[in-house]
C-alpha cells in the first residue's frame, strides 16, 4: 500500500483476479487483500501461473531472479549512471570502473532492463528534466544543463523525440514565488517539521549545519565539489529547497541526497496506521520520518562518538572533530582518509574509541560504504552502532533499535511491541518511542 521504493525487489504481489504479478511500487490500482498473494521471488509467481505486469516489469526489479549472479554489477552501474557517470565519461570508462567490458555491460542491461546503458541514462535525464520543469523556475537552458545535456538544442531534440512535447509545452508556467535557485520537493503523508528540526538541531555541527525556527541548511560535497542547500516548508506536502552547486549536473544528486535526508519518499499515513494497530497510543506525534545523516560513513562516525554517552556529549566531540579536520569558512564533514591521517588528539574520549573510529575509516577506505552489517567484524563496533548506521545512514525502514536503552525503557508501555510486530516499519517505531518524552 505504501509503494515504498525501499522494498522494491524484496517481494512480489500477485492478483488472482487478473492473473498478474507486480513489484510493490507498481502504480496500478490496489487490489482487495482477499485477491492478493505474496511471493519472495518472481520465479515463484511465474511457477504459480501468474504473468508479469507490463507496467512495472517485475523482471527489472532489484534482486529479482533476472538479476541473480550479476546483481552487483548492474546495481552499481545504475547507481553511477543516476549520479551522472555517462554525462561526465564514456561507456567504456564506466565499464572499466565496474571491472567489465562495455560490450558485456550493454548485454547485461539489455537482458535485465531491456535497454542499453545510454538509453537508461537518457531516460533518467529526461525524467529529471520533466520534474524540474514542473517544480522549479529554472530556465529551459538551466534545466538542460542540470539534467546532463551539454547544449539546449540537444536537450530540446531529445525531449521532443522521446516525450513528443517540447520543454516549453510541458512547462507552460513556472511555479509561483520561486527564484531560479529553488526547487519544490513533494512528499506523501504528513511531515512533522517541528520534530525534524528539533532532532537535527540537537545534533547539528557548528559551521556545517544551520537550524533556524523554520529551516535547515547544510554544506556538503558532491564528487569533491562543494554544494549547499536550505530547506523550508511551503505548504502541506511540499518543501522548498534553495541550493548552490559547483556544477549544474550535480543538482539531481543533491536533490536525491536531500530527499533521503528528510525521508520524503515514504508515506507516513500508511506507516502510522500499521503502528497504531500494533501498539495503540504509540503514535502521539504524527508525521515522524527518519532524519538522515548524509551518508553511511557520517552515521557510523556519529554512532561511535555516541557510544555510552549523551547526545550532547557526542555532539561536542563531533564539533571538535569537524573543527580540527575542516576549513573554518566552509566546513565539510571529514573524510575517512582525513581521520586516518589524524592522531585524533582533539577528541576527549577513551583511546579505545578513537581507535575504533580509525578502524572504521580504514574499513571504508578499503571496502567503500558497504552494508553496515559487515562492520560488526570491526573491533569496538557492536549491534547498536551498526543499527544506528543502518537507521540514519542507509534509511533502512525496518531497523528497530531494541537494544537502545531509551527504546527498552519506553517499549515497556506497549507489551505487543517487538521486532516482528512492527515490521516492516521498525525504524519508525524507534523514532516514535524516542519521541515519547
Amino acid at each position: 500500500m505504501a509503494r515504498d521504493p525501499r522494498f522494491d525487489g524484496r517481494f512480489f504481489v500477485a492478483i488472482s483476479t487478473t492473473g498478474i504479478f507486480c513489484r510493490p511500487i507498481c502504480p496500478s490500482p490496489l487490489a482487495k487483500e482477499s485477491h492478493v498473494q505474496y511471493f519472495a521471488l518472481a520465479a515463484q509467481a511465474l511457477n504459480a501461473g501468474y504473468r508479469p505486469c507490463l507496467r512495472c516489469r517485475p523482471e527489472s526489479a532489484p534482486d529479482s531472479w533476472a538479476w541473480r549472479g550479476t546483481q552487483t554489477t548492474v546495481a552499481r552501474a545504475q547507481h553511477l549512471i543516476e549520479q551522472g557517470a555517462l554525462v561526465t565519461q564514456s561507456l567504456p570508462q564506466l565499464a572499466e570502473r565496474l571491472g567489465v567490458s562495455d560490450r558485456y555491460l550493454r548485454m547485461l542491461f539489455q537482458q535485465q532492463i531491456g535497454m542499453s546503458p545510454k538509453q537508461y541514462s537518457l531516460y533518467h535525464q529526461l525524467m529529471f528534466a520533466k520534474s524540474l520543469l514542473h517544480n522549479s523556475a529554472l530556465s529551459v537552458t538551466q534545466i538542460g544543463l542540470a539534467s546532463g545535456f551539454h547544449s539546449t538544442r540537444r536537450f530540446n531534440d531529445a525531449f521532443k523525440k522521446q516525450l513528443h512535447l517540447s520543454p516549453s509545452q510541458v512547462r507552460r508556467e513556472a511555479p509561483d514565488r520561486l527564484t531560479d535557485n529553488q526547487v519544490l520537493l513533494h512528499y506523501r503523508g504528513q511531515l512533522n517539521w517541528r520534530y525534524t528540526l528539533d532532532f537535527l538541531a540537537k545534533r547539528a555541527v557548528d559551521g556545517l549545519e544551520k537550524v533556524t525556527e523554520h529551516s535547515y541548511a547544510r554544506y556538503c560535497q558532491i564528487e569533491q565539489a562543494s554544494a549547499w542547500f536550505e530547506v523550508t516548508p511551503l505548504k502541506p506536502g511540499t518543501l522548498v529547497m534553495q541550493f548552490r552547486v559547483t556544477y549544474a549536473h550535480h543538482l539531481p544528486i543533491l536533490i536525491r541526497l536531500v530527499r533521503q535526508r528528510f525521508d520524503l519518499d515514504c508515506d507516513t499515513d500508511v506507516i502510522e496506521a500499521h503502528l497504531n494497530q500494533v501498539a495503540p497510543g504509540l503514535v502521539q506525534h504524527t508525521g515522524l520520518r527518519i532524519p538522515g545523516a548524509g551518508s553511511l560513513w557520517e552515521a557510523g562516525v556519529r554512532a561511535i562518538l555516541g557510544q555510552q554517552v549523551t547526545v550532547k556529549s557526542a555532539v561536542t566531540q563531533l564539533n571538535r572533530l569537524v573543527a580540527e579536520l575542516s576549513h573554518e569558512r566552509e566546513r565539510q564533514f571529514p573524510t575517512p582518509q582525513q581521520v586516518i591521517d589524524s592522531d585524533l588528539s582533539c577528541l576527549k574520549m577513551p583511546t579505545s574509541r578513537r581507535e575504533t573510529l580509525k578502524r572504521l575509516a580504514e574499513w571504508v577506505v578499503t571496502h567503500g560504504e558497504s552494508e553496515p552489517s559487515a562492520w560488526i567484524a570491526i573491533k569496538g563496533i557492536g549491534p547498536w552502532t551498526v543499527h544506528y548506521a543502518q537507521l540514519r545512514g542507509a534509511g533502512d525502514p525496518n531497523c528497530y533499535l531494541e537494544g537502545d536503552l531509551l527504546v527498552k525503557k519506553r517499549s515497556q508501555q506497549f507489551p505487543s511491541l517487538n521486532r516482528q510486530s512492527v515490521a516492516p516499519w521498525g525504524s519508525y517505531a524507534t523514532f516514535h518511542l524516542w519521541s515519547l518524552s
